[in-house]
């Protein structure tokens, strides 16, 4: 008998048994897709660390500064992070300010780390 065959012939085959699977629900996943999307960008992560970080709300125009990029493609990424629900746009005159949405990227950790 070859070393193959005998190690087939001394192997326990045993029957495929149900598991219990942890896994995100459809709109767990869905939610946490969402921000993850809105994070999978350089620049629309810097903003989000930007915001983040500053003590009160951001103003568009201080947003634009650090980066070379135009302020209506800043506007373009705040707008999907908006969308995605990380952050918050307040309209003052002409303007829009920024701030995070408490708890917004908590369903993008929470899929992170059933990952782990």
């Amino acid at each position: 008998m070859h070393a193959a065959e005998t190690l087939a012939a001394t192997e326990e085959i045993l029957p495929c048994t149900p598991t219990r699977l942890e896994a995100l629900d459809e709109a767990a996943a869905a939610r946490a897709a969402a921000v993850l999307k809105a994070l999978a960008d350089p620049t629309r992560l810097r903003l989000v660390s930007m915001v983040r970080s500053s003590a009160r709300e951001c103003c568009v125009c201080e947003l634009s500064e650090p980066f070379d990029l135009s302020q209506p493609t800043i506007s373009h990424h705040l707008k999907l992070l908006v969308d995605a629900g990380v952050l918050r746009r307040e309209r003052r005159g002409t303007w829009s300010y920024y701030s995070i949405v408490p708890g917004s990227v908590e369903p993008a950790l929470t899929a992170l780390q059933t990952l782990q």
